[in-house]
């Protein structure tokens, strides 16, 4: 999805600007991107490499739940507008990478018809809900009008690595204005009304068919219901362990859950949070060097929090109660020994 996210946001630099994929960026008018301050750090990367430039990627605040702050939006919109810029492109994040968080798709629907950008979703680690009738409509309503989306099959959805999806809506030739380039006679030959038959032509790393092969087996061997049911399975695996976090004293719930991602530490020495950020990364670092389980912290307002993801399919409630329970009593131990 890094890759694709540079795709989207580079379809919509050459519809905005349509002599940039030929002449460059020098000379052309200024143009603005948008993501939350919680997106992913490859937008940044994105608008580095297609020469936008970082500071013209605008990271628009996040409320309490992690979520875009629309009106935080349509200011920093109302502003470039006002400039004479070009507000270009917007990317919402389907279940960003800490806190979990859905931006309101339906929400940026609205504001793209008052300011015309391109409408990207980061659906990477959020987008296996779409496989699902129960959770589809309620964390990503209105998808199907994006200009465009990705979705990554080898994380809620456990296809082997790597196997990505990128798609544009409604914008056949799209993909080869944006990519192709040079001669691709010598192995990619269309037929005689210059079908394309291999993405190769038009995409950044050439040949992507072993994607599509791994994605297709899966398919046909588990079906949607079956995806369907492990992520349902996860959200409530999810939704216990937020009981677990709040029903333990020696346990709190950093941030709100908002969908699959439990944002969480271990809360002794209350009266020192310096030791408690330490002690947490203590904890963090014996599970992982003992093999006992690998989790992944991150930083709330510059405190680290333990970050967990259920996305092993075979994973019990048994499970969930082993992991917490082995948090507390090694969170105990390393408080005395400290």
């Amino acid at each position: 999805s890094s890759n694709a996210n540079m795709l989207a946001m580079m379809a919509a630099r050459n519809e905005c600007l349509e002599s940039a994929k030929s002449q460059g960026m020098s000379g052309q008018p200024q143009v603005y991107a948008f993501t939350s301050e919680d997106a992913h750090y490859s937008l940044e990367k994105a608008a580095n490499i297609l020469g936008i430039g970082t500071q013209n990627l605008v990271k628009v605040a996040v409320n309490d739940r992690g979520e875009m702050d629309l009106d935080h939006l349509e200011d920093n919109l109302k502003k470039i507008n006002e400039e004479g810029a070009h507000p270009f492109f917007v990317c919402g994040t389907a279940g960003t990478t800490v806190k979990g968080a859905y931006d309101s798709i339906t929400d940026l629907i609205y504001l793209r018809k008052k300011y015309h950008f391109w409408l990207h979703i980061d659906a990477a680690w959020g987008g296996a809900v779409l496989v699902s009738e129960k959770l589809k409509d309620a964390f990503m309503g209105g998808i199907n009008e994006v200009d465009s989306l990705t979705w990554d099959f080898h994380k809620m959805l456990g296809t082997s690595l790597i196997c990505n999806v990128f798609l544009i809506n409604k914008r056949v030739h799209t993909l080869g204005k944006v990519c192709s380039g040079g001669d691709d006679s010598y192995i990619f030959h269309g037929t005689a009304d210059n079908e394309v038959r291999d993405l190769g032509a038009v995409s950044l790393q050439c040949g992507r068919r072993v994607d599509s092969l791994k994605w297709f087996l899966d398919w046909k061997f588990f079906g949607k219901k079956e995806f369907a049911r492990r992520v349902e399975n996860s959200l409530q695996l999810c939704q216990y362990a937020e009981n677990l976090v709040n029903n333990a004293t020696e346990l709190e719930l950093v941030v709100p859950r908002n969908s699959f991602n439990i944002c969480f530490r271990y809360c002794g020495y209350r009266e020192n949070s310096s030791k408690l950020d330490q002690l947490n990364l203590k904890i963090r670092d014996h599970l992982y060097r003992s093999g006992i389980s690998l989790v992944g912290y991150a930083y709330h307002q510059n405190r680290p929090l333990l970050r967990l993801l259920l996305a092993n399919h075979a994973l019990t409630r048994e499970d969930i109660d082993d992991y917490f329970n082995t948090i507390i009593q090694t969170g105990k131990k390393l408080e005395v020994e400290s």
